[in-house]
């Protein structure tokens, strides 16, 4: 498995009031939502990457103001039609 290290000032965890492993928690999870958030993953590899189950991930993803359907306007058009046609 890949480890990906940064460095991050001091100041920083001291305005944020975090420990460095709430930093590097967080700053997983915000990757994780952001990558979620471009189409870049998939719900379950966005959740195995910030570590944790898809349902709790669903969850966060509120917090972040992100959507769970990941769907263009068009695509989303195309599935409400393909389900009017059953």
């Amino acid at each position: 498995m890949l480890k990906v290290t940064f460095e991050c000032p001091d100041d920083i965890l001291q305005t944020l009031s975090e420990t460095p492993e709430q930093f590097a928690e967080q700053s997983r999870m915000l990757i994780a939502v952001k990558l979620f958030e471009l189409g870049r993953l998939s719900l379950g590899q966005a959740s195995r990457f910030a570590g944790m189950e898809r349902v709790v991930f669903l969850d966060a993803l509120k917090s972040y103001q992100v959507s769970p359907v990941n769907l263009t306007p068009e695509e989303l058009a195309k599935d409400i039609s393909s389900v009017r046609n059953l």
